[in-house]
């Protein structure tokens, strides 16, 4: 494993998605899950503070919330998918609004990258993304060997 450049990871049938929505946009994300609940139902759900709890209210589905996003949410989301937990997000934030835990915002979105999991900023592809083909069959995805990359450097230094 220390050898390749990257790891093979796969994204089961049945998706972990993360839902995350500034105040601005908590109620279009629960309105979107509403009108995709069947589709949802079939994976599990989890969501920062208010929002997780807001689309359990109003939609019927299980949602494992975590913090409010200003209190670490963002950050335990993050951690998540570092984990392997989280293979999907969707987070609505507010372009037009500044946020107070904006670092951790970025944080965020970042991990999503670096671990090559589907992000949807915007309702059209969080639309997009729900209706491909891989949203119901496994996915593989590759990732940076983290263990080589910080072995190469080691070597590298002495």
């Amino acid at each position: 494993m220390l050898t390749d450049n990257f790891v093979t990871m796969e994204i089961g049938k049945a998706k972990h998605i993360a839902l995350v929505a500034h105040d601005g946009k908590k109620k279009e994300l629960i309105e979107w899950c509403d009108r995709n609940k069947e589709v949802l139902q079939g994976h599990f759900l989890c969501g920062t503070g208010t929002t997780a709890r807001l689309i359990a209210e109003k939609t019927g589905l299980p949602v494992k919330g975590y913090c409010s996003g200003p209190l670490g949410g963002d950050q335990q989301i993050g951690a998540k998918i570092v984990e392997g937990q989280i293979d999907f997000m969707i987070f609505l934030w507010d372009p037009l609004e500044a946020q107070p835990h904006d670092p951790d915002v970025k944080a965020l979105l970042r991990i999503a990258v670096v671990y090559d999991i589907p992000v949807a900023n915007n309702l059209a592809t969080a639309d997009f993304m729900l209706n491909s083909k891989f949203m119901n069959e496994p996915y593989s995805r590759q990732i940076e060997n983290f263990n080589k990359t910080i072995q190469d450097r080691v070597a590298e230094m002495k």
